[in-house]
C-alpha cells in the first residue's frame, strides 16, 4: 500500500503573543466539555502483531480482503465509498465506518447490534460470510506457517499464534487509532470555525446528540436519511442483506425494501430506521456520509438538518427546520472541518509493504515451530 503523509498546519512560533493568548484562553474551555480524545494505552508489541494482522488479506477465507480493504489508514479508517465492499460474491449495503477512537465506543456497527467488545466484532467481522468469511481454525493454520508471526505472537506474550491470540492484537491495535492534532483541540479555530461552534451547541442543535470528547451519544437516532436504492438493484447487495436481516431475525425479509437499523436489536416498531450517531472527529476523510452514503459532502449533511432532516414516520422529534442563514451555513461546515486532525497515514498505523508468502521449508516433514 503506498503512503502519503498528510500533515495539517499547526501554530508557528511566529503567531503574534496576542493571537497567543487567545488560542490559551479558547483551548481550555473546548477541552473541558468535548475533548480532546484521550489515548488509550495499550501493549506495544501485541498492538505491533494486530497491525500487521490488520493489514494481512491472509485472515479471509479466500485471502482477497484485509481489514484495511474497508478501513484506509489515509481515509480515517474508511473506503471513500457509498457503500463498502464484501466478500467475494457479495456487496455490503452500508457505508464504512471510521475506526478512529474505535476504543472509546460503547456499541459498534450503524444498527448498534454489538454493544460488549472489541474482541467480539473482530471475531464477527473476521468470519462473517459478508465480511471476511474466514474459518477460523484455518486462520490460525495459517498464522503458524508463518515464522514472522510466531516470533511476534511469543514477543507479544500470546505464545503460538492462535485465534484468540490474533483477537487480542487486532484488538489492541484498533485501541491505539487515536485523533490527534485537530484545530478544535489545539485551539488554532477561524472565527468562522468559533462562530460555527456557537450554533453547533445552540441554534442548530447539534450537540443534543453530538456530544463529548468523540461527538457522539452511542446512540441510535431516526432522522429520516433516504434509503441507497443500490442496495435494492443490485443483486450482489440486495443478497447481502437478505441474508443479514435473516440472521437478525426479520419477518418478511425477502420483501423488505428499507434497512430498519437498530430495530434488529430489540425488533420494536419505534426502533425501525434509527442508527447509531456517528463521530464527527476526522470528517474531512470520511466522506460520503450517512449510513449508507447518500450524502456526499459536509455542506450537503448541513442542509440536510437545516431542512429538518428526511421523512419518516419515526424522526426523532428534535428534528425542525433550523432556518440557518448562508453565512451561518458556512460556519457550520467551517467547525466541523475543525474536528480533523492529523491523517493516520504514517507508520504508527500503515505498515506499508510486506511479504506475506512464507519461506519455502525444504526438509517440512521434519520440521517444528
Amino acid at each position: 500500500m503506498s503512503t502519503k503523509t498528510i500533515r495539517r498546519s499547526r501554530l508557528s512560533a511566529a503567531v503574534a503573543p496576542a493571537m497567543l493568548a487567545v488560542v490559551a484562553m479558547v483551548q481550555p474551555a473546548l477541552a473541558e466539555e468535548f475533548g480532546p480524545v484521550k489515548p488509550i494505552e495499550v501493549k506495544k508489541e501485541l498492538a505491533a502483531l494486530g497491525k500487521r494482522l490488520f493489514y494481512d488479506t491472509r485472515l479471509s477465507g479466500d485471502t482477497s480482503l484485509a481489514c484495511a480493504s474497508c478501513h484506509q489508514p489515509d481515509k480515517a479508517f474508511t473506503d471513500g465509498l457509498p457503500l463498502s465492499a464484501a466478500y467475494t460474491g457479495s456487496a455490503h449495503f452500508r457505508n464504512t465506518p471510521t475506526l478512529a477512537n474505535v476504543g472509546h465506543r460503547a456499541a459498534w456497527f450503524h444498527d448498534g447490534r454489538l454493544g460488549t467488545n472489541l474482541n467480539d466484532v473482530t471475531r464477527e467481522s473476521i468470519t462473517e460470510t459478508y465480511f471476511m468469511n474466514m474459518d477460523m481454525r484455518i486462520m490460525q493454520e495459517r498464522l503458524k506457517q508463518d515464522p514472522v508471526y510466531i516470533k511476534m505472537f511469543a514477543d507479544a506474550g500470546k505464545g503460538e499464534p492462535s485465534n484468540g491470540g490474533a483477537r487480542s492484537a487486532i484488538q489492541e491495535f484498533l485501541k491505539s487509532i487515536t485523533s490527534s492534532g485537530a484545530p478544535f483541540d489545539t485551539g488554532d479555530l477561524s472565527a468562522s470555525a468559533k462562530a460555527g461552534f456557537e450554533l453547533f451547541k445552540g441554534k442548530a442543535g447539534c450537540a443534543a446528540c453530538h456530544t463529548g470528547p468523540r461527538f457522539t451519544d452511542d446512540t441510535p437516532h431516526n432522522t429520516g436519511v433516504a434509503e441507497n436504492p443500490a442496495i435494492w438493484s443490485d443483486p450482489d447487495r440486495h443478497v447481502t442483506f437478505v441474508t443479514y436481516a435473516k440472521f437478525m431475525g426479520v419477518e418478511n425479509y425477502m420483501n423488505v425494501r428499507r434497512d430498519l437499523g437498530a430495530f434488529v436489536r430489540d425488533h420494536k416498531q419505534e426502533s425501525s430506521g434509527a442508527f447509531m450517531t456517528p463521530s464527527l472527529r476526522e470528517l474531512t476523510y470520511t466522506a460520503p456520509y450517512m449510513h449508507n452514503g447518500t450524502i456526499a459532502s459536509l455542506e450537503a449533511v448541513v442542509e440536510f438538518y437545516n431542512r429538518g432532516g428526511g421523512n419518516s414516520a419515526n424522526k426523532d422529534k428534535r428534528l425542525h427546520p433550523l432556518d440557518l442563514t448562508g453565512e451561518e451555513k458556512v460556519n457550520l461546515v467551517d467547525f466541523l472541518k475543525s474536528l480533523s486532525g492529523n491523517s493516520f497515514d504514517v507508520p504508527d498505523y500503515n505498515p506499508g509493504e510486506f511479504d506475506t508468502e512464507p519461506p519455502v521449508i525444504a526438509d517440512w516433514r521434519n520440521q517444528k515451530n
